[in-house]
């Protein structure tokens, strides 16, 4: 059933193709996509899939179809994700073998180089491992199930969350305040004592010191 809604909404979406510059939605397997990052936070992963549980079946569907996932046409035709790979990997997990693609560029004419190179100084990729060690491009892993887990990017998305920061269009932003965490809530205390993590990182998200990172919304002194 699931499968049958999400070719008909490409069929749907085909025949007003001629009147529309909008692109015929795309459903693709999960396996045949290749993440641009290396990690993600599984804690995020598991409350998805438990999210992905809670729909009725009815309503699924509809849910993929409003959550595409935006990839990047790359050399020999691959698929590479540029975000959502949480919801990918969840949905993989969940034994969810197609989903829809948004494709955002279509480089498949570059040599691997020079895509790897454009997919760089676009913010499209992150090569950092989960010790928040930048790493070269060839270690990223080639399929969303082997992402990894970094407790730092669970504490950095349960922290947006709570409160602690705005969404923001900045790429690859959780990170950003993954890595900020990582430097100062202890890896114990991060992976054995998450409460304690999550307001030891409030605390430091709303104060000044987290001022230069994306979507902080800290108190503001007066002008």
């Amino acid at each position: 059933m699931l499968h049958f809604w999400m070719v008909k909404m490409a069929q749907d979406d085909s025949t007003t193709a001629s009147q529309s510059p909008t692109p015929a939605l795309h459903a693709v397997a999960i396996s045949e996509l290749r993440p641009t990052q290396m990690t993600v936070g599984m804690r995020e992963v598991e409350q998805k899939r438990q999210d992905w549980r809670g729909l009725a079946p009815t309503k699924s569907g509809q849910f993929l179809g409003r959550h595409m996932i935006p990839v990047v046409r790359g050399p020999k035709g691959r698929y590479y994700v540029i975000d959502h790979h949480h919801l990918a990997r969840a949905l993989y997990e969940e034994k969810v073998e197609q989903i829809l693609i948004s494709p955002v560029a279509d480089l498949r004419a570059l040599d691997k180089d020079e895509f790897w190179t454009f997919m760089d100084n676009r913010g499209w990729m992150h090569p950092f491992d989960a010790e928040g060690q930048r790493q070269p491009r060839t270690a990223l892993p080639k399929s969303i199930a082997d992402l990894v887990d970094d407790p730092y990017r669970s504490l950095a998305g349960e922290l947006r969350f709570a409160g602690g920061y705005a969404k923001d269009t900045t790429p690859f932003s959780e990170f950003l305040w993954a890595d900020a965490l990582r430097r100062r809530v202890d890896a114990k205390t991060a992976k054995d004592d998450f409460e304690t993590a999550l307001q030891k990182s409030l605390e430091f998200a709303k104060s000044p010191d987290a001022g230069y990172l994306p979507g902080w919304c800290g108190p503001h002194a007066r002008a």
